[in-house]
Protein backbone atom coordinates (compact mmCIF):
# COMPACT_ATOMS: atom_id res chain seq x y z
CA UNK A 1 0.00 0.00 0.00
CA UNK A 2 0.95 3.62 -0.41
CA UNK A 3 0.06 5.29 2.89
CA UNK A 4 0.08 9.08 3.17
CA UNK A 5 0.24 10.47 6.71
CA UNK A 6 -0.98 14.09 6.89
CA UNK A 7 0.92 14.92 10.06
CA UNK A 8 0.05 18.37 11.43
CA UNK A 9 2.02 17.83 14.65
CA UNK A 10 5.36 16.99 13.04
CA UNK A 11 8.25 19.37 13.75
CA UNK A 12 11.97 18.80 13.12
CA UNK A 13 12.64 20.17 16.62
CA UNK A 14 11.65 16.96 18.41
CA UNK A 15 8.77 15.65 20.48
CA UNK A 16 6.85 12.41 20.75
CA UNK A 17 5.13 12.76 17.37
CA UNK A 18 8.47 13.26 15.61
CA UNK A 19 9.84 10.14 17.34
CA UNK A 20 6.80 8.20 16.17
CA UNK A 21 6.97 9.53 12.59
CA UNK A 22 10.69 8.78 12.29
CA UNK A 23 10.03 5.21 13.45
CA UNK A 24 7.23 4.88 10.89
CA UNK A 25 9.50 6.07 8.08
CA UNK A 26 12.16 3.54 9.08
CA UNK A 27 9.57 0.76 9.25
CA UNK A 28 8.09 1.37 5.80
CA UNK A 29 10.37 -0.83 3.75
CA UNK A 30 10.42 -3.66 6.28
CA UNK A 31 6.65 -4.02 6.09
CA UNK A 32 6.45 -3.76 2.30
CA UNK A 33 4.58 -0.46 2.22
CA UNK A 34 5.37 3.04 0.98
CA UNK A 35 4.98 5.76 3.62
CA UNK A 36 4.66 9.42 2.65
CA UNK A 37 4.55 11.84 5.59
CA UNK A 38 3.11 15.24 4.66
CA UNK A 39 3.95 17.96 7.19
CA UNK A 40 3.62 21.75 7.35
CA UNK A 41 6.96 23.42 6.65
CA UNK A 42 8.77 26.49 5.40
CA UNK A 43 8.25 25.55 1.75
CA UNK A 44 7.68 22.76 -0.77
CA UNK A 45 10.15 19.94 -0.27
CA UNK A 46 10.32 16.19 -0.79
CA UNK A 47 13.01 14.21 1.01
CA UNK A 48 13.51 10.50 0.49
CA UNK A 49 14.30 8.95 3.86
CA UNK A 50 14.95 5.45 2.64
CA UNK A 51 13.27 2.63 0.72
CA UNK A 52 9.60 3.51 0.38
CA UNK A 53 9.85 6.44 2.82
CA UNK A 54 9.31 10.12 1.99
CA UNK A 55 8.94 13.29 4.03
CA UNK A 56 7.00 15.98 2.15
CA UNK A 57 6.56 19.54 3.40
CA UNK A 58 4.18 22.21 2.14
CA UNK A 59 4.34 25.94 2.93
CA UNK A 60 2.54 26.75 6.18
CA UNK A 61 2.54 29.54 8.77
CA UNK A 62 4.04 29.18 12.22
CA UNK A 63 1.83 28.43 15.20
CA UNK A 64 1.68 31.66 17.27
CA UNK A 65 1.75 29.88 20.67
CA UNK A 66 4.84 27.80 19.79
CA UNK A 67 6.80 28.91 16.77
CA UNK A 68 8.62 25.58 16.46
CA UNK A 69 5.36 24.23 15.02
CA UNK A 70 3.43 25.11 11.87
CA UNK A 71 -0.13 24.38 10.79
CA UNK A 72 -1.91 23.56 7.53
CA UNK A 73 -3.92 26.56 6.35
CA UNK A 74 -4.50 25.87 2.64
CA UNK A 75 -6.94 23.07 1.86
CA UNK A 76 -6.42 23.40 -1.90
CA UNK A 77 -2.67 22.86 -1.59
CA UNK A 78 -3.14 19.90 0.74
CA UNK A 79 -5.60 18.30 -1.67
CA UNK A 80 -3.15 18.81 -4.54
CA UNK A 81 -0.48 16.94 -2.57
CA UNK A 82 -2.87 14.04 -1.98
CA UNK A 83 -3.79 14.04 -5.67
CA UNK A 84 -0.10 13.97 -6.61
CA UNK A 85 0.71 10.96 -4.43
CA UNK A 86 -2.53 9.04 -5.14
CA UNK A 87 -2.50 7.04 -1.88
CA UNK A 88 -4.26 3.79 -1.11
CA UNK A 89 -4.78 4.98 2.45
CA UNK A 90 -4.66 8.44 4.06
CA UNK A 91 -3.98 8.98 7.74
CA UNK A 92 -4.67 12.30 9.48
CA UNK A 93 -2.89 12.83 12.79
CA UNK A 94 -4.64 15.88 14.23
CA UNK A 95 -8.32 16.21 15.22
CA UNK A 96 -8.28 19.88 14.24
CA UNK A 97 -8.83 21.47 10.82
CA UNK A 98 -6.37 19.31 8.87
CA UNK A 99 -8.49 16.23 9.63
CA UNK A 100 -11.52 17.98 8.14
CA UNK A 101 -9.43 18.86 5.09
CA UNK A 102 -8.45 15.20 4.67
CA UNK A 103 -12.05 14.11 5.19
CA UNK A 104 -13.23 16.47 2.42
CA UNK A 105 -10.63 15.31 -0.09
CA UNK A 106 -12.39 13.73 -3.06
CA UNK A 107 -10.00 10.81 -3.53
CA UNK A 108 -11.07 7.18 -3.16
CA UNK A 109 -8.49 6.09 -0.56
CA UNK A 110 -9.55 4.66 2.77
CA UNK A 111 -8.93 7.02 5.68
CA UNK A 112 -7.98 6.89 9.34
CA UNK A 113 -7.70 9.52 12.02
CA UNK A 114 -4.81 8.86 14.41
CA UNK A 115 -5.57 10.57 17.72
CA UNK A 116 -2.15 12.02 18.55
CA UNK A 117 -3.92 14.66 20.64
CA UNK A 118 -6.75 14.81 23.15
CA UNK A 119 -7.84 18.47 23.11
CA UNK A 120 -10.62 18.01 25.66
CA UNK A 121 -8.22 16.64 28.27
CA UNK A 122 -5.39 19.01 27.32
CA UNK A 123 -7.52 22.14 27.50
CA UNK A 124 -11.16 21.93 28.57
CA UNK A 125 -10.80 19.42 31.41
CA UNK A 126 -7.55 21.05 32.58
CA UNK A 127 -9.00 24.56 32.56
CA UNK A 128 -12.36 23.75 34.14
CA UNK A 129 -11.82 20.43 35.92
CA UNK A 130 -11.39 22.15 39.28
CA UNK A 131 -14.84 23.74 39.16
CA UNK A 132 -17.03 21.39 37.10
CA UNK A 133 -17.37 17.62 36.48
CA UNK A 134 -16.40 16.27 33.09
CA UNK A 135 -19.97 15.64 31.94
CA UNK A 136 -20.77 19.32 32.53
CA UNK A 137 -17.63 20.38 30.65
CA UNK A 138 -18.60 18.08 27.79
CA UNK A 139 -21.96 19.85 27.52
CA UNK A 140 -20.21 23.23 27.50
CA UNK A 141 -17.92 22.00 24.70
CA UNK A 142 -20.70 20.31 22.78
CA UNK A 143 -19.53 22.08 19.61
CA UNK A 144 -16.24 20.18 19.77
CA UNK A 145 -17.98 16.86 20.36
CA UNK A 146 -20.09 17.56 17.27
CA UNK A 147 -16.85 18.17 15.35
CA UNK A 148 -15.41 14.86 16.58
CA UNK A 149 -18.58 12.97 15.66
CA UNK A 150 -18.45 14.52 12.19
CA UNK A 151 -14.85 13.31 11.82
CA UNK A 152 -15.95 9.82 12.90
CA UNK A 153 -18.32 9.82 9.93
CA UNK A 154 -15.61 10.97 7.51
CA UNK A 155 -13.01 8.33 8.47
CA UNK A 156 -13.07 4.55 8.21
CA UNK A 157 -11.19 4.26 11.52
CA UNK A 158 -10.47 6.58 14.45
CA UNK A 159 -7.36 5.04 15.99
CA UNK A 160 -6.40 5.58 19.64
CA UNK A 161 -3.29 4.28 21.38
CA UNK A 162 -5.09 4.22 24.73
CA UNK A 163 -8.29 2.36 25.58
CA UNK A 164 -9.24 5.19 27.97
CA UNK A 165 -9.42 7.65 25.08
CA UNK A 166 -11.09 5.18 22.71
CA UNK A 167 -13.79 4.40 25.27
CA UNK A 168 -14.41 8.09 25.97
CA UNK A 169 -14.72 8.91 22.26
CA UNK A 170 -17.01 5.95 21.61
CA UNK A 171 -19.11 6.94 24.63
CA UNK A 172 -19.44 10.41 23.13
CA UNK A 173 -20.82 9.00 19.87
CA UNK A 174 -17.66 9.07 17.74
CA UNK A 175 -17.99 6.26 15.19
CA UNK A 176 -15.34 3.77 14.05
CA UNK A 177 -13.25 4.18 17.21
CA UNK A 178 -10.67 1.49 17.99
CA UNK A 179 -7.53 0.93 20.03
CA UNK A 180 -4.16 0.03 18.51
CA UNK A 181 -1.54 0.45 21.21
CA UNK A 182 1.82 1.94 20.35
CA UNK A 183 5.19 0.68 21.56
CA UNK A 184 8.83 1.59 22.08
CA UNK A 185 11.74 1.54 19.71
CA UNK A 186 13.17 -2.00 19.87
CA UNK A 187 16.68 -2.50 21.17
CA UNK A 188 17.19 1.05 22.46
CA UNK A 189 15.82 1.16 26.02
CA UNK A 190 16.92 -1.41 28.58
CA UNK A 191 17.57 -1.78 32.34
CA UNK A 192 21.11 -2.89 31.41
CA UNK A 193 21.93 0.72 30.48
CA UNK A 194 21.73 1.82 34.12
CA UNK A 195 24.96 3.58 35.09
CA UNK A 196 25.73 4.18 38.78
CA UNK A 197 28.45 6.59 37.64
CA UNK A 198 26.01 8.64 35.55
CA UNK A 199 23.51 8.68 38.40
CA UNK A 200 26.16 9.79 40.89
CA UNK A 201 27.40 12.50 38.53
CA UNK A 202 23.87 13.89 38.10
CA UNK A 203 23.33 14.03 41.86
CA UNK A 204 26.75 15.60 42.44
CA UNK A 205 26.12 18.25 39.77
CA UNK A 206 22.96 19.24 41.65
CA UNK A 207 24.80 19.34 44.98
CA UNK A 208 22.67 16.56 46.43
CA UNK A 209 23.85 13.64 48.55
CA UNK A 210 24.78 10.52 46.56
CA UNK A 211 22.22 8.47 48.48
CA UNK A 212 19.34 10.72 47.40
CA UNK A 213 16.51 9.48 45.21
CA UNK A 214 16.89 10.70 41.62
CA UNK A 215 13.60 11.48 39.86
CA UNK A 216 13.51 12.34 36.18
CA UNK A 217 10.98 14.20 34.02
CA UNK A 218 11.21 14.31 30.23
CA UNK A 219 9.02 16.21 27.80
CA UNK A 220 7.99 19.38 26.07
CA UNK A 221 7.75 22.45 28.28
CA UNK A 222 4.12 23.37 27.57
CA UNK A 223 1.18 24.13 29.84
CA UNK A 224 -0.67 20.82 29.48
CA UNK A 225 2.41 18.89 30.68
CA UNK A 226 1.99 20.48 34.14
CA UNK A 227 5.74 20.69 34.81
CA UNK A 228 5.19 23.58 37.23
CA UNK A 229 3.18 21.20 39.42
CA UNK A 230 5.86 18.51 39.14
CA UNK A 231 8.74 20.85 40.05
CA UNK A 232 6.97 22.39 43.02
CA UNK A 233 5.90 19.00 44.39
CA UNK A 234 9.42 17.57 44.03
CA UNK A 235 10.92 20.73 45.50
CA UNK A 236 8.71 20.58 48.57
CA UNK A 237 9.46 16.88 49.07
CA UNK A 238 13.14 17.74 48.87
CA UNK A 239 12.75 19.80 52.04
CA UNK A 240 11.85 16.62 53.93
CA UNK A 241 13.68 13.79 52.10
CA UNK A 242 17.00 13.34 50.27
CA UNK A 243 15.56 13.81 46.78
CA UNK A 244 16.67 15.32 43.46
CA UNK A 245 14.47 16.16 40.48
CA UNK A 246 15.96 16.60 36.99
CA UNK A 247 13.70 17.88 34.19
CA UNK A 248 14.86 17.34 30.58
CA UNK A 249 13.39 19.14 27.58
CA UNK A 250 12.52 22.52 26.11
CA UNK A 251 9.53 24.59 25.13
CA UNK A 252 7.66 27.86 25.54
CA UNK A 253 7.43 27.65 29.36
CA UNK A 254 11.14 27.17 29.92
CA UNK A 255 11.71 30.57 31.54
CA UNK A 256 8.88 30.06 34.01
CA UNK A 257 10.12 26.58 34.89
CA UNK A 258 13.64 27.88 35.45
CA UNK A 259 12.26 30.47 37.86
CA UNK A 260 10.56 27.70 39.85
CA UNK A 261 13.70 25.54 39.83
CA UNK A 262 15.73 28.39 41.28
CA UNK A 263 13.60 28.27 44.44
CA UNK A 264 14.68 24.73 45.25
CA UNK A 265 18.21 23.41 45.66
CA UNK A 266 17.14 19.88 44.70
CA UNK A 267 15.51 20.75 41.34
CA UNK A 268 17.36 21.34 38.04
CA UNK A 269 16.49 21.75 34.37
CA UNK A 270 18.52 20.24 31.56
CA UNK A 271 18.14 21.09 27.88
CA UNK A 272 16.93 18.52 25.36
CA UNK A 273 19.02 15.39 24.91
CA UNK A 274 19.02 14.85 21.15
CA UNK A 275 21.04 11.64 21.19
CA UNK A 276 18.53 8.86 21.84
CA UNK A 277 21.21 6.51 23.16
CA UNK A 278 22.31 9.10 25.73
CA UNK A 279 18.69 9.65 26.70
CA UNK A 280 18.18 5.91 27.16
CA UNK A 281 21.21 5.74 29.50
CA UNK A 282 20.01 8.71 31.53
CA UNK A 283 16.52 7.26 31.80
CA UNK A 284 17.77 3.85 32.94
CA UNK A 285 19.95 5.54 35.57
CA UNK A 286 17.06 7.34 37.27
CA UNK A 287 15.26 5.92 40.31
CA UNK A 288 11.86 6.98 39.01
CA UNK A 289 10.10 8.87 36.21
CA UNK A 290 7.58 11.56 37.15
CA UNK A 291 5.00 12.70 34.60
CA UNK A 292 2.37 15.36 35.22
CA UNK A 293 0.22 15.30 32.09
CA UNK A 294 -3.18 13.58 32.13
CA UNK A 295 -3.94 14.34 28.46
CA UNK A 296 -1.37 11.99 26.90
CA UNK A 297 -2.77 9.80 24.14
CA UNK A 298 0.00 7.21 24.62
CA UNK A 299 2.87 8.73 26.67
CA UNK A 300 5.89 7.40 24.84
CA UNK A 301 8.29 8.47 27.59
CA UNK A 302 6.40 6.40 30.16
CA UNK A 303 6.62 3.37 27.85
CA UNK A 304 10.35 4.02 27.41
CA UNK A 305 10.76 4.23 31.18
CA UNK A 306 8.97 0.91 31.56
CA UNK A 307 11.29 -0.62 28.96
CA UNK A 308 14.21 0.77 30.98
CA UNK A 309 13.02 -0.87 34.21
CA UNK A 310 12.20 2.49 35.84
CA UNK A 311 9.22 2.92 38.21
CA UNK A 312 6.58 5.55 37.40
CA UNK A 313 4.80 8.30 39.30
CA UNK A 314 1.95 9.29 36.98
CA UNK A 315 -1.55 10.84 36.95
CA UNK A 316 -4.54 8.60 37.55
CA UNK A 317 -6.04 9.72 34.21
CA UNK A 318 -4.60 9.58 30.72
CA UNK A 319 -2.42 7.11 28.87
CA UNK A 320 0.64 7.28 31.14
CA UNK A 321 -1.10 5.11 33.73
CA UNK A 322 -1.36 2.31 31.14
CA UNK A 323 2.40 1.77 31.59
CA UNK A 324 2.29 1.50 35.38
CA UNK A 325 3.45 -1.88 36.70
CA UNK A 326 2.10 -3.28 39.98
CA UNK A 327 4.62 -2.64 42.73
CA UNK A 328 6.71 -0.31 40.56
CA UNK A 329 5.47 3.20 41.24
CA UNK A 330 2.23 4.93 42.08
CA UNK A 331 -0.43 7.36 40.87
CA UNK A 332 -1.71 10.73 42.03
CA UNK A 333 -4.88 12.70 41.40
CA UNK A 334 -4.37 14.45 38.08
CA UNK A 335 -3.62 18.14 38.42
CA UNK A 336 -3.38 18.04 42.22
CA UNK A 337 -0.03 19.23 43.52
CA UNK A 338 -0.54 18.01 47.08
CA UNK A 339 -1.58 14.59 45.79
CA UNK A 340 1.66 14.43 43.78
CA UNK A 341 3.69 15.35 46.88
CA UNK A 342 2.06 12.50 48.78
CA UNK A 343 2.68 10.13 45.86
CA UNK A 344 6.40 10.98 45.89
CA UNK A 345 6.49 10.43 49.64
CA UNK A 346 4.81 7.01 49.18
CA UNK A 347 7.30 6.12 46.50
CA UNK A 348 10.22 6.89 48.82
CA UNK A 349 8.63 5.10 51.79
CA UNK A 350 8.06 1.91 49.79
CA UNK A 351 11.70 1.75 48.73
CA UNK A 352 12.84 2.80 45.24
CA UNK A 353 15.17 -0.22 44.89
CA UNK A 354 12.38 -2.69 45.59
CA UNK A 355 10.12 -0.95 43.11
CA UNK A 356 12.86 -0.86 40.52
CA UNK A 357 13.23 -4.63 40.82
CA UNK A 358 9.52 -5.00 40.04
CA UNK A 359 9.89 -2.63 37.07
CA UNK A 360 12.87 -4.57 35.70
CA UNK A 361 10.86 -7.81 35.80
CA UNK A 362 8.20 -6.15 33.62
CA UNK A 363 10.57 -4.34 31.25
CA UNK A 364 9.58 -6.10 28.03
CA UNK A 365 6.77 -3.90 26.73
CA UNK A 366 5.21 -3.86 23.29
CA UNK A 367 7.55 -2.65 20.55
CA UNK A 368 6.88 -0.09 17.85
CA UNK A 369 7.31 -2.82 15.22
CA UNK A 370 4.42 -4.73 16.80
CA UNK A 371 2.36 -1.56 16.69
CA UNK A 372 3.11 -0.94 13.00
CA UNK A 373 2.34 -4.57 12.12
CA UNK A 374 -1.11 -4.22 13.67
CA UNK A 375 -1.68 -0.73 12.25
CA UNK A 376 -0.76 -1.61 8.68
CA UNK A 377 -2.77 -4.82 8.82
CA UNK A 378 -5.77 -2.78 9.91
CA UNK A 379 -5.28 -0.35 7.04
CA UNK A 380 -5.11 -3.24 4.57
CA UNK A 381 -8.35 -4.66 5.93
CA UNK A 382 -10.26 -1.38 5.63
CA UNK A 383 -10.56 -1.55 1.85
CA UNK A 384 -12.16 -5.01 2.05
CA UNK A 385 -14.52 -3.99 4.87
CA UNK A 386 -15.42 -0.56 3.65
CA UNK A 387 -19.09 0.16 3.30
CA UNK A 388 -20.30 3.07 1.26
CA UNK A 389 -19.99 6.20 3.40
CA UNK A 390 -22.25 9.24 3.17
CA UNK A 391 -20.75 11.76 0.77
CA UNK A 392 -18.42 14.22 2.45
CA UNK A 393 -18.94 17.96 2.12
CA UNK A 394 -17.52 19.09 -1.20
CA UNK A 395 -14.34 21.12 -1.16
CA UNK A 396 -12.42 22.91 -3.91
CA UNK A 397 -10.87 20.27 -6.14
CA UNK A 398 -7.60 20.87 -7.95
CA UNK A 399 -7.85 19.36 -11.42
CA UNK A 400 -4.13 18.74 -11.75
CA UNK A 401 -1.33 18.50 -9.17
CA UNK A 402 1.03 21.43 -9.27
CA UNK A 403 3.98 20.99 -11.57
CA UNK A 404 6.31 21.96 -8.74
CA UNK A 405 5.08 19.11 -6.56
CA UNK A 406 5.18 16.60 -9.37
CA UNK A 407 8.76 17.53 -10.24
CA UNK A 408 9.77 17.47 -6.60
CA UNK A 409 8.32 14.00 -6.20
CA UNK A 410 10.22 12.74 -9.25
CA UNK A 411 13.50 14.25 -8.04
CA UNK A 412 13.19 13.26 -4.38
CA UNK A 413 16.63 13.21 -2.85
CA UNK A 414 18.01 10.86 -0.25
CA UNK A 415 19.10 12.15 3.18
Amino acid sequence: MRIVDVCAFYTPFGGGVRTYVEAKLRAAGRFGHEIVVVAPGAGHDVVRRGPGAFLVTVPAPRLPVDRRYRYFDDETVLHSVLDAWAPDHVEASSPWSSATMVGRWQGSATRSLMMHADPLAAYAYRWLGGVAPHHAIDRLFGWFWRHLRALGGMFDAVVCASSQLADRLAGGGVANTQTIRMGVEPGLFSPSLRSPELRAAALAAMGVDGNAVLLLGIGRFSAEKRWETVLRAAGECGRKFPLAMLLVGDGPRRQKLQMIAERYRNVAILGPVADRSELASLLASADGLVHGCESETFCLVAAEARASGVPLIVPDRGAAVDQLVAGAGTTFSAGRERSLELAIERFIARGPDLQRAAAVRASSPRTMDEHFADLFARYESLAAERLERPAAVAAPVVAHPSRELALARAAARVR
